[in-house]
């Protein structure tokens, strides 16, 4: 993964500093953010609308949150990416270390949870972290649908259970989730950890960060449950397969699908236009449909039947916030720690 997203990031640099005869005409804006089915949504829904009412090509560079944190990162100084989309706790560190811009003219109703201080980024939709589950396999073994985070101990799914690692914000957040249900919390997260190591890892299948490689897991028949978010999960629904999310009963935790336009000298203005357009009512109600994104807009009318798995109304009012200024200044510790104590 780290010499891919190197790979990438040259490539966009040579892309910068040798452009061929046609895009030395023509603007690129260069949007970073989550690969797989989100991808897919932005390249169908967002990306051709964009390019023909701005006369910009739009290249989109596939990666997760921490990918995207690291090329900016690397590339400080000299940035490439001109938006950045990815979870709201790798963009609190985006904002803290200067690389985000600010954005004028954000919508009057946007929910309050949807606003970064100073308006440096913006909340495209809410999600849910909790559990999914494939409904056929459960049906068929006569298994009642799983209702807690402790579910995930239960030794009948002993190598049938993937969870992404907690450089992933659904790990984490099921990290944290567990240490909260006995005893710590984001401040001590050493129940947490006990609990992963000796009760959940002799049912994990695969820590993978990958959606591509969960969801062929699930195909193949080796993986049943799984934690992951309302959005992958419904994208995944949406293939017809069967699968469901549950909202464990001690609480799901919130994950903001944010956006930011990145600061830089040649900073183009079409940047935070594309992070707005991200917010109109149309793709909105396009990504609650596509991805089980909860919207972010007061007003937006709500079809009963686009609102079965996203966190909207009371299930998004129940959503655990997690801290993630504590988190983020732990991040790192608890990520070696866990590739020291837990995925060996």
């Amino acid at each position: 993964m780290k010499t891919l997203s190197l790979l990438t990031a040259v490539s966009i640099a040579a892309l910068i500093a040798a452009p061929s005869a046609a895009s030395a005409q023509q603007k690129t804006l260069y949007v970073a953010g989550y690969g797989g089915s989100f991808e897919k949504t932005i390249r169908d829904e967002v990306i051709p609308a964009f390019e023909k009412e701005n006369g910009v090509k739009v290249e989109y560079v596939a990666g997760n949150s921490t990918d995207t944190l690291a090329k900016l990162q690397a590339q400080k100084g000299n940035q490439q990416i001109d938006v950045a989309i990815v979870d709201d706790g790798p963009m609190y560190q985006a904002i803290q270390l200067g690389f985000c811009g600010k954005l004028e003219g954000l919508p009057a109703d946007l929910y309050d949870t949807a606003r970064f201080k100073d308006d440096r980024a913006v909340a495209i939709g809410i999600v849910a972290t909790g559990l999914m589950y494939n409904t056929k396999v459960f049906k068929e073994k006569g298994w009642a649908p799983p209702t807690s985070w402790n579910d995930l101990k239960d030794t009948k799914y002993a190598k049938q259970l993937v969870i992404p690692p907690i450089n992933n914000t659904y790990g984490l957040e099921a990290l944290v989730m567990l240490s909260k249900m006995n005893g710590g919390g984001e401040t001590n997260v050493d129940s947490g950890f006990k609990i992963f190591k000796e009760e959940i890892n002799p049912n994990v299948l695969a820590y993978e960060p990958s959606p591509g490689k969960m969801t062929e897991l699930f195909q193949s028949g080796q993986a049943v449950i799984a934690v992951w978010g309302t959005g992958r999960v419904q994208s995944f629904a949406n293939t017809g397969f069967p699968v469901d999310f549950v909202y464990p009963k001690e609480g799901a935790a919130t994950l903001l699908t944010t956006a930011c336009p990145i600061t830089k000298p040649s900073a183009s203005p079409l940047a935070s236009s594309f992070v707005k357009m991200l917010l109109d009512p149309k793709i909105q109600l396009v990504m609650l449909k596509d991805y089980g994104y909860g919207p972010v807009l007061k007003s937006l009318v709500i079809p009963p039947e686009l609102g079965k798995m996203a966190p909207i109304g009371e299930r998004a009012a129940k959503l655990y916030n997690p801290d993630w200024t504590v988190i983020n200044e732990k991040r790192e510790e608890w990520t070696k720690r866990w590739n020291r104590e837990v995925e060996r």
